[in-house]
C-alpha cells in the first residue's frame, strides 16, 4: 500500500516505487516476489517486483493489476522487445545491439545485448533475478546459440543480491566473436 497521495507518479506510468512512498506491505512477500500495488484507499494500481533491501522498493512489471506475471508474461515481453529491434537486422551489416533495455522495454532490471550468436544478460533487480529462468528461456527463442550472464555490477548489492557471472545457455564455443557495426569490425 502506498502512502496517501504517493500514487501520482505511478498513475503517470513511472515504473519505480521508492521506499518513502510505501505505507505498508501486507502478507509475506520476499525479495523478487510479485506484489499487488495499491493506493492508500485500497485501489489496485499495478503489479511490481518487491525489493525490500533497495531504496527502489518495487519495480513495476505491469500497470494492469489484473495481468498475471508468469513465464508466458516474460515470453511476451521479451518477444515484443525483440520485435522492436528486428528492424536493426535489415539496416546493413551489424552484428551487435541492445535487445532489452530495462524499463524502456517494460522489463525493469533486465539488460540483454547481442553479439553475433551470443547474448549477454544482466539481471540487476530482485525481480529480474527471481525470473532468471523465464527470461533466459524467452531469449533462447531469439535464435542465439549462447547466453552468458554478467550480473556482477555494484547495483546488485543495492538490491541485496550477490554477483553472478557465467554461462546460462551453451558455452564459449570455438573462436572469437566478430562484431560489425557501421562498417567497423571489432
Amino acid at each position: 500500500y502506498l502512502q496517501s497521495g504517493r500514487e501520482r507518479a505511478l498513475l503517470r506510468r513511472h515504473p519505480w516505487i521508492f521506499a518513502g512512498a510505501v505505507d505498508r506491505v501486507e502478507g509475506r512477500a520476499r525479495a523478487g516476489d510479485t506484489v499487488l500495488v495499491c493506493a492508500s484507499n485500497g485501489r489496485p494500481l499495478a503489479r511490481a517486483a518487491l525489493s525490500p533491501s533497495s531504496q527502489i522498493r518495487a519495480r513495476v512489471w505491469t500497470f494492469d493489476p489484473d495481468e498475471t506475471i508468469d513465464n508466458a508474461f516474460f515470453k511476451r515481453r521479451v518477444a515484443a522487445s525483440l520485435a522492436r529491434r528486428s528492424i536493426i537486422e535489415g539496416t546493413g551489416p551489424q552484428s551487435g545491439w541492445r535487445l532489452i533495455h530495462g524499463e524502456s522495454d517494460l522489463l525493469p532490471g533486465v539488460i540483454a545485448d547481442r553479439y553475433g550468436d551470443l547474448i549477454v544478460i544482466q539481471l540487476n533487480s530482485a525481480g529480474a533475478d527471481k525470473w532468471r529462468s523465464a527470461i533466459v528461456d524467452a531469449l533462447k527463442a531469439s535464435g542465439c546459440a549462447r547466453i552468458y550472464e554478467r550480473s556482477d555490477s555494484e547495483v546488485r548489492a543495492l538490491e541485496g543480491l550477490p554477483p553472478v557471472a557465467g554461462w546460462v545457455h551453451a558455452s564459449a564455443g570455438d573462436g572469437s566473436i566478430v562484431i560489425e557495426e557501421a562498417g567497423i569490425r571489432l
